[in-house]
This record gives C-alpha cells, structure tokens and sequence, in this order.
C-alpha cells in the first residue's frame, strides 16, 4: 500500500488559516489604496471644471502624486523595517482619508495639489507594508503566488473609482463622492488598527538586532546593506523593466493614443483599458503560481516578457496607418502583463534580503520601478508638445513620444543581465509539495 500523504501540523493549519485572515484586511487596505490612487483620473473633466483648469495642468497631477510615490518608497521602506508594517498601514490610510477629505472641500488647485500630495504619500506606504504583512506570515513557498493575489486583487480598487465613484461623482456631486472616499479611508484605517498584527518573524528579527548591538542598525546601514546584494539589484532592474509601459498606459496615455491615434470611439477605448485590468488580474496567480517556486526561471520569464512586450510595440508603430482591432487587443494584454510580471522583483527582493529589511528592499524595487514610469511619462508628454504644438496630439506624434519606452527597455534589460550574472538563486519548494 503506497504511503499515504502526511497531513500538516495543525500548528501550520493554524498560522496560515492566521496568514489569510490577516492578509485578507491587508489586501483590503490596498484596495482602497488603489482606489484613492485612481479616483482623480475617473474624475478628471469634474475636476477641469471646477478648478478652470487646462489639460496639462491636470495631466501634472498624475505626475506629481507618482513623483511623491516613487520618491517616498525607500523612506517608507526603511519605516517599515524599523516600526512594522500594520503601522504604515495604518498611518497610509489616514493619509490617504485626509487627503481626499480636503480634495472634497479644496477652494481652489493650489489646496486640489495638496490634497494629491497627500494621496501619493499615503499610497507610498501601503503596497510594500502590505507585502511585509503577507512575506511574513505566509511561509517562503506561497509568498510568491500571495503577493501576485495581492497585486491582483488590489485591482478592484480601479474598479471601484471607475463605477461606484464615477455613479456618485454624476449623482451627489463632487464634495459628496470625496467625502464617501475619505470615509472608506478611515474605515479601513480602524479596520487594520483593530485586525492587523507584524509577523512574528519581523518582530523578532527587530529585537534580535536591538539586543546583539544594543540599538537597532542605522538607515543607512539597511539601505546600504539592501542596495550591495545583486538579488535587490537584481529585482529593481525586474521592475524597472517590466512595467513601464503598463504604467504609461494605463495611468496616463493610453485612453488618449487610442482615440486619437488610433481612432477608435471613447466607449471601445474604455473597453480596452476593462481588458487591460482583466488581463493583468489573470496574469498575475498564473506567474506566481509558475515562477514562484523557480528563481532562476524568473529572470528569463521578464526578459522574454519585455521581448515579446516591445516586440508588439514595434509592429503597432510600424504600421503606416491605423491598427486593427485584433491588434490592438493583443497589444493591451501584452501590455497589462507587464504590470503583474514586476511583481518578478518584489520576490527577488524578498528571497535575497533577511526578514528585517525586506522593507527597505522592497521600497528600492518599487522606487526603481516607478523612476521609470514618471521618465516615460514625462518624456512622452514632451515628445508630445513638441511634434503637436497646437495640443491636437497627431498619430505621427504619438508615434514618436512612445519610442520614449525603447531607451528603458534597453537600459533595464542591460541592468538584469548585469545583475544575473552575480545573483545566486535558491529552489524553493512549490506551493503544493513541502
């Protein structure tokens, strides 16, 4: 008789029955996060109105609030490892509820700008706590497909802002859908204070480095520590590389390069960006699942990820007119792959750093990754001036601010390399066999 399979320790059913419960509110956190990050760009034209804005005016509120995100991570990293991430968490939430509170009521853009400060702040602090909540009771074989399921589902935040928000904005008006966003904000806040707990794992690993040296280490110590492993290196080229351009689509110049370039209706335009959530939802389990459990096969994934991404951009802007629908369909999907296959950095980052700094890791991965999202908008948006100086944004400029992704491409791609050769990769087990 063959040996039947050895069920687990009810200890271990315990802790990760623990690791759901806990991830569950995390991830609800960053569900909110992301619908605090996303609800100025589904309320854009209110927002012209209101403040008497032109376009570029309101295209530099999504600059700065990524500008605010990307500049903050290693800080909020650092804040993570040294405070734990329920009160980042925490402290996000309430930043990111002050933020929309004074949006709903802001007199004027200076208080509007303000307001998105804050917003940017908050949601700095919430995707790499998340992240410690989850790499830290989840044991090393189901992080990888956690964290994906994370970024996964923190998706429905884009959803929210683009239905219920969008249905409030139109109903009760301004003041009464910021006001509703606020209040979810603190909602969740006490929600996390009440529920949350730091892994057992970080906790110890801060007293043990309190009690070895008599203080804990210093904040450059940590990010200098992070920064000389080639795997944190090695995971910021990852990101780098692979979301630039779902980030320049999705959060900026897409919608505009469809209708305009492309020509397609604004309702067909906004299904297209539907598939792009919906496949980068899909993407996201599939990779975990796949390259969770095999480092080394992760490098190769991005790389051909990145290949077959820019591949696809080649033969769109290649084509002297518009593109077919089919076409364009691939190119989204391809495109919104991207977005979960940065997640490829955050396990690197992960499996190369000891417990008490996988904050400060995971803020240079996401700091890097969204450096190159606010270069290729920023350069797209020059490009742009430049070839349309009347603002009528022509295909032929579009074409020419998209070839800003190819520099990126090129230097991410170079930097993995680099950083591959010197990184030593471990197994680690499947999520289905110990």
């Amino acid at each position: 008789m063959p040996n039947a399979p050895i069920p687990p320790a009810p200890a271990s059913r315990d802790r990760l029955t623990t690791a759901w419960v806990l991830s569950a509110v995390a991830v609800l956190a960053y569900v909110a996060a992301v619908l605090h990050r996303t609800s100025f760009g589904v309320a854009g034209l209110d927002a012209s109105e209101r403040f008497g804005i032109s376009a570029g005016v309101l295209s530099s509120f999504t600059v700065l609030q990524i500008l605010v995100y990307a500049g903050l991570q290693i800080p909020v990293g650092i804040l993570v490892d040294r405070f734990g991430p329920r009160t980042t968490i925490v402290i996000g939430a309430l930043l990111m509820a002050g933020g929309q509170a004074l949006l709903a009521f802001a007199p004027d853009v200076g208080w509007a700008i303000c307001a998105r400060v804050l917003v940017g702040a908050g949601d700095a602090t919430t995707f790499i706590s998340v992240l410690g909540i989850v790499n830290g009771w989840f044991p090393p074989r189901h992080a990888p497909l956690a964290t994906q399921l994370v970024a996964m589902l923190g998706q429905i935040g884009q959803i929210l802002s683009a239905i219920p928000l969008v249905a409030l904005l139109h109903g009760p008006g301004w003041t009464s859908a910021f006001t509703s966003v606020a209040a979810v904000g603190v909602v969740v806040a006490v929600l996390c204070l009440l529920v949350l707990r730091d892994p057992p794992v970080l906790a110890a690993s801060r007293r043990a480095a309190a009690g070895s040296s008599g203080a804990r280490p210093g904040l450059l110590t940590s990010l200098k520590a992070a920064w000389r492993l080639p795997g944190t290196r090695l995971g910021m080229w990852t990101h780098f590389t692979t979301q630039v351009a779902a980030n320049a689509f999705a959060l900026m110049w897409g919608f505009p390069y469809l209708v305009t370039a492309q020509g397609l209706a604004p309702a067909t335009a906004g299904t297209l960006l539907t598939v792009f959530v919906i496949a980068a939802m899909a993407a996201g389990p599939v990779l975990g699942h796949v390259l969770g459990p095999r480092p080394a096969l992760r490098v190769r994934a991005a790389v051909v990820i990145v290949l077959v991404l820019a591949a696809n951009w080649t033969v769109v802007l290649l084509l002297p007119g518009k593109s077919p629908l089919w076409l364009l369909v691939l190119l989204t999907v391809t495109t919104a792959v991207g977005g979960p296959a940065s997640m490829i950095g955050m396990d690197h980052a992960r499996d190369h750093n000891p417990p008490e700094r996988h904050g400060v890791a995971a803020g240079i991965v996401n700091g890097g990754g969204f450096f190159a999202a606010v270069c290729a908008i920023l350069a797209m948006g020059l490009i742009l001036d430049f070839a349309s100086p009347t603002n009528a944004f022509t295909p032929t400029a579009f074409r020419l601010a998209w070839l800003a992704l190819y520099p990126i491409w090129l230097i991410g791609l170079v930097n993995i390399a680099r950083s591959a050769r010197t990184t030593r990769f471990a197994q680690v087990p499947h999520p289905r066999y110990p």
